[in-house]
């Protein structure tokens, strides 16, 4: 199965402001967490095998730190023309069949994953509370085939090390999924090569 790694988006970088709908058209905007002391950002499918395999751990991971002031907005942002199981419908089915507690968006003109510079699904960004990535990297090492545990032990001890105000670890390996499917000529980087 093809893999795409998470881009490196250095350290230190601030969180971009964005708005998108979720199903029932409730707009959710990075603006309405602002006195939350850590804010994870994560672009997810409804139909990556990487996705599928740590949902339900995902799921979990936002239910146990919700009262600890970590919150989770959940992104989709891969064209749902060419993938319709990628549609606002779709999200809405999987909130409920996972049990999502967070907030699950649609970015359809692909414009906020554009500058996040999400590649993948799975792709974290956990922010601090001046909004500042802290980590980008895997859930953990599990991989679809290769038989590890889905415990997502790296973001849970990057979510523990922000919350307690200690600097996370530098070290941080790369989430790995599938690409992020992009509408066609929306690609990063189309308009530079087109013009």
């Amino acid at each position: 199965m093809p893999k795409t790694e998470s881009n490196a988006v250095p350290l230190g970088t601030k969180a971009i402001e964005f708005s998108l709908p979720g199903p029932g058209g409730r707009e959710v905007a990075l603006a309405d967490y602002a006195d939350k002391p850590a804010l994870l950002v994560a672009f997810i499918s409804n139909r990556c095998p990487f996705v599928l395999l740590l949902r339900e751990e995902f799921a979990a991971l936002a239910r146990d730190y919700a009262d600890k002031g970590l919150a989770v907005i959940a992104i989709n942002a891969n064209d749902a023309d060419a993938h319709p199981e990628e549609s606002l419908d779709r999200i809405a089915a999987e909130i409920r069949d996972q049990g999502y507690g967070f907030p699950y968006l649609k970015d359809g003109s692909q414009e906020v994953a554009k500058a996040y510079r999400a590649a993948c699904t799975p792709d974290f960004f956990l922010f601090d509370a001046d909004r500042r990535l802290v980590y980008h990297g895997q859930f953990d090492d599990a991989r679809p085939g290769n038989g590890k545990p889905v415990t997502g032990a790296d973001l849970r001890a990057a979510a523990d090390a922000v919350l307690e105000g200690q600097t996370v670890a530098a070290h941080q390996t790369p989430s790995i999924g599938c690409n992020i499917k992009w509408s066609a000529g929306n690609e990063p980087g189309a308009a530079q090569r087109a013009a």
